[in-house]
């Protein structure tokens, strides 16, 4: 009994102490239990806009990926107001009706080697407008299926597997009305293309409607910049979305930006095919980080980008043409940077509200090709390549 309670008197001491000084703790415990000293706060962007070409409100691409059709017809959408015509809204799923049409039959015609997919390039757009027409956007909406957003999923796989299959050729020969099964799934979910409509009070063909907007697809000109092909010469950029292998002027990279500055010096935007997949895209803003810099800090250093760096990131795949934006401004950072402001195709949401800003080393590293109108293109620039 007695060596019992001898036991216990240090233990109700101890438990005692710690009720009277809590902070009675081993300096590792301590040490443990503090939290860490906060980082400090990362400072935010913020841009001044010292040129905006005007242009219409930002529209979604939803589930689709037809950012190539939203960014092109947004910069035909601001040609027409430079033109002088109205604002007017254009119906991006009319010309994704008519590309398909062209891109499955060119699928076709070369037994399945090129690509058929969802994507394309600027150039899809002129190139339906000369053929087909355009429309506005209320006139086609392209939402024949019951949803108030477009989802392309369904209907593009319906159409991919009727040309493979008629790749395959079960029958020995293709049948001169395949295509009418294409165009009868575009029919049944984007609608049939109107002949003729209404507008403003007078009837118009989509043709007719191209012409009185005064969009003339001869007008406008596209560029890239790579070592492979010659300067001052088209060449077909080796890109899947560039199903129709049409050819663009190839001029060196100091020469590209000439033309982005000169281009939007004059009111003239431009439509813009990039990649932005990488780590130098972050809240709407796009850089190219020296090593170890981070891109969410307005202050840290970037790369500065050649004419190898580009063409290195191009021969090893780590650039590819995955998204297209209209480029319509200039802004500048609070450290004074130069920025090219963009208008996406994800709609108003976003830190900057359906825009985007990029560094002059993203657009030098991340651009794949540029596509605007020919009163665009610096004098001497024109020259070189023969443009009248």
């Amino acid at each position: 009994m007695k060596q019992i309670h001898q036991t216990r008197v240090p233990v109700l001491l101890m438990a005692m102490a710690l009720l009277i000084n809590p902070l009675w703790v081993s300096g590792q415990d301590k040490k443990q239990k503090q939290k860490p000293a906060p980082e400090p706060a990362t400072q935010e962007f913020q841009f001044t806009v010292i040129k905006q070409i005007q242009a219409t409100s930002p529209k979604s691409q939803a589930s689709t990926s037809t950012c190539w059709c939203f960014s092109t017809n947004s910069m035909v959408e601001s040609e027409v107001m430079r033109l002088g015509k109205p604002e007017v809204g254009l119906s991006e799923m009319f010309t994704v009706h008519n590309a398909y049409l062209d891109k499955a039959s060119q699928y076709v015609k070369f037994h399945g080697t090129t690509n058929f997919a969802e994507g394309g390039e600027q150039h899809d757009v002129l190139n339906s407008i000369k053929k087909y027409g355009i429309v506005p956007r209320d006139v086609y909406p392209g939402l024949n299926y019951g949803e108030k957003t477009h989802k392309h999923g369904e209907f593009f796989q319906a159409m991919n597997g009727i040309v493979q299959n008629v790749v395959k050729n079960p029958n020995g020969k293709v049948s001169p009305v395949w295509l009418n099964g294409i165009n009868g799934i575009l029919d049944a979910y984007l609608g049939e293309r109107p002949a003729s409509f209404t507008y403003d009070g007078k009837t118009f063909t989509p043709s007719e409607f191209a012409k009185y907007l005064g969009i003339n697809p001869d007008d406008y000109i596209e560029f890239t910049s790579y070592t492979h092909h010659p300067f001052y010469e088209k060449c077909v950029l080796e890109i899947p979305d560039n199903w129709a292998q049409q050819g663009l002027y190839n001029v060196p990279i100091d020469e590209l930006m000439e033309i982005i500055d000169y281009s939007l010096d004059k009111g003239i935007s431009i439509a813009w095919g990039a990649d932005i997949s990488d780590l130098g895209w972050a809240d709407g803003v796009g850089r190219i980080m020296a090593e170890g810099a981070s891109v969410k800090d307005p202050q840290a250093a970037e790369k500065v980008v050649s004419q190898d760096d580009r063409q290195y990131m191009f021969d090893s795949y780590q650039l590819t043409d995955d998204h297209g934006m209209h480029l319509m401004g200039i802004a500048k950072d609070q450290f004074g940077n130069k920025f090219y402001m963009e208008k996406n195709s994800w709609g108003e949401g976003g830190k900057y509200k359906g825009y985007s800003y990029m560094s002059v080393p993203f657009m030098r590293m991340r651009t794949m090709s540029i596509l605007l109108h020919k009163d665009g293109v610096p004098p001497v620039i024109a020259k070189k390549i023969g443009l009248k």
